[in-house]
C-alpha cells in the first residue's frame, strides 16, 4: 500500500517533466538557444568539452548560439531519463549527432514549485 500510494504521489511529478524534456529535446535537436533558454534557471553552469562556467539566461542563450553556429545539430536523441529519489530533480542524457562532431549531453533539471528548470547542461565529445 506504501509502495501505491508513493505512486500516486510521484506520477504528477513525471507527468510534468515529460513535456519540459520533450521541449528541451526539440530545442537541442534544432539548435535553438532561445527555444531552450525557456526551460533555463536564472543562472545555469554550462560545460562545453572542457570549457565550464556559470552565466545568465542571456549569456547562456549566446554561449549555446556560438556553439550550435560551429556545430550544426544534424540529429539528437534522448538515450536516458530519471527522476531523483525525493522527485526534487530529474535528468536527461542524449546523443548530439551535428555536422562535424557526436556529443553526449547532460541535462540536469530542478523541480522549484510547479516548474521543472535546467540547471545544468553539458556536452562532452564521444
Amino acid at each position: 500500500m506504501k509502495n501505491l500510494m508513493f505512486l500516486f504521489l510521484l506520477l504528477p511529478s513525471i507527468a510534468m517533466v515529460q513535456p519540459n524534456l520533450n521541449g528541451i529535446s526539440k530545442a537541442i535537436s534544432d539548435g535553438d538557444a532561445v527555444a531552450l533558454s525557456q526551460f533555463f534557471d536564472s543562472n545555469i553552469e554550462i560545460s562545453i568539452l572542457d570549457d565550464m562556467d556559470v552565466y545568465n539566461k542571456a549569456e547562456a542563450v549566446q554561449t549555446l548560439k556560438a556553439f550550435f553556429a560551429k556545430n550544426k545539430p544534424t540529429s539528437y536523441s534522448q538515450m536516458h531519463k530519471g527522476t531523483s529519489k525525493g522527485a526534487d530533480s530529474q535528468y536527461s542524457i542524449g546523443n548530439l549527432v551535428t555536422a562535424t562532431n557526436s556529443y553526449r549531453v547532460y541535462v540536469y533539471l530542478k523541480v522549484q514549485g510547479n516548474q521543472q528548470l535546467i540547471q545544468e547542461l553539458r556536452f562532452d565529445k564521444e
